[in-house]
């Protein structure tokens, strides 16, 4: 009976002359991107610059892409070094295998060197990126679409996907599109942190925690449809542990965290071009205390000169104490005396010689 079903493509990699296009390749390079640019309005919508975001994923994603490729080849080892198997395929990121645990793991390295770098804290960034990288998962595992991977149970619901490849133990049929059900649920999840971080004004790190611990429970139930090969521990996949010790890790976090540090950064992103935010409030702080020094070095040089006319001034009241008597002595005013009226200062003399002229003149008679 024919049922409804998902195609699967024929190939997943377009050959342009000599240049092999793949789309799982694609698929990852779409998801970058629109994690970056996301990210980039969320950022500068609190407060940080453009291109800061894109300056932090230049050391993210290939720490990211590293420790994504790790994962894989750690869990699933037997893929790579079992024998009949070629331990180069390991390196051929194209042929599909990025555990995501291993790329937020290590992708956080990576973003939190580039924010050191930038004086930047690494949980505001983090709760800046978060829904762009969940959007990003969503668009990434399309690619899984294209390379007939990680289906789930066989199944006849009209949305079945309809595997063709017989590689590497595929039995060709219809099964669960469990790269669908993720990537919808990596959709609803980004939404999930936008409007929380709108409603409840999340900061240091909620946000992205919420981002993980919203995902774990999703890739708890979708993982247990899956039917790949997988490594069990109490007859539980060990993607479903690694889900529930990374849930229980992020609700912890979110609790602590609101507790510790409540509300959100109020500055993410120091200002000027100096990479360190101490650096720029030194710089603040001894230009403010240059311009008070300097305020203070004028008003102490004002003082001194207001102090030297008024010394000025009395001179000619002590020259004149000592060369006349006491009758003849006239006060000079307060005021300070200018420079241009040295011509007055000669006066005083003059009317003593003559007072005592007058006297000897006068005697002789």
């Amino acid at each position: 009976m024919d049922i409804a079903y998902i195609p699967s493509p024929s190939h997943g990699v377009v050959h342009l002359g000599p240049i092999p296009l793949r789309g799982y390749a694609f698929c990852i390079i779409i998801g970058v991107f629109v994690a970056v640019w996301l990210g980039n309005k969320r950022w500068i919508a609190r407060g940080g610059r453009p291109g800061t975001v894109a300056d932090i994923a230049v050391w993210a994603v290939p720490f990211g892409l590293v420790g994504g490729r790790l994962y894989h080849v750690i869990t699933d080892y037997e893929l790579y070094f079992s024998d009949g198997r070629n331990w180069v395929d390991a390196f051929k990121v194209w042929q599909g295998g990025l555990g995501i645990w291993g790329a937020i793991a290590l992708g956080a390295v990576g973003a939190w060197i580039g924010c050191r770098r930038r004086g930047i804290p690494l949980p505001a960034w983090a709760d800046a990126l978060a829904p762009g990288i969940v959007f990003a998962q969503a668009i990434g595992r399309w690619g899984n679409w294209f390379n007939q991977e990680l289906y789930g149970k066989a199944t006849d619901v009209p949305w079945a996907l309809h595997i063709t490849s017989s590689t590497d133990g595929r039995v060709p049929g219809y099964y669960h599109p469990t790269f669908l059900y993720e990537s919808l649920w990596c959709v609803g999840v980004g939404f999930l942190v936008i409007w929380a971080d709108r409603r409840f004004t999340l900061g240091h790190g909620r946000a992205f925690a919420l981002y993980v611990a919203a995902y774990c429970v999703g890739r708890g139930w979708i993982e247990y449809m899956r039917v790949d090969d997988a490594h069990h521990i109490l007859g539980l996949r060990l993607n479903d542990w690694t889900a529930m010790v990374v849930f229980l890790l992020a609700v912890t976090y979110m609790v602590v965290s609101a507790r510790l540090r409540p509300g959100r950064e109020e500055v993410v992103e120091p200002d000027g071009d100096t990479p360190d935010g101490d650096a720029v409030d030194l710089d603040k702080k001894a230009d403010s205390k240059a311009d008070s020094k300097a305020d203070d070095e004028a008003d102490e040089t004002t003082g001194k000169k207001s102090d030297g006319k008024k010394l000025d001034g009395k001179k000619p009241d002590a020259k004149t104490d000592t060369e006349s008597d006491g009758p003849a002595q006239s006060k000079e005013p307060e005021e300070p005396a200018e420079p241009a009226d040295s011509e007055e200062l000669v006066e005083p003399e003059e009317s003593v010689e003559a007072a005592r002229g007058e006297a000897e003149s006068a005697k002789k008679v």
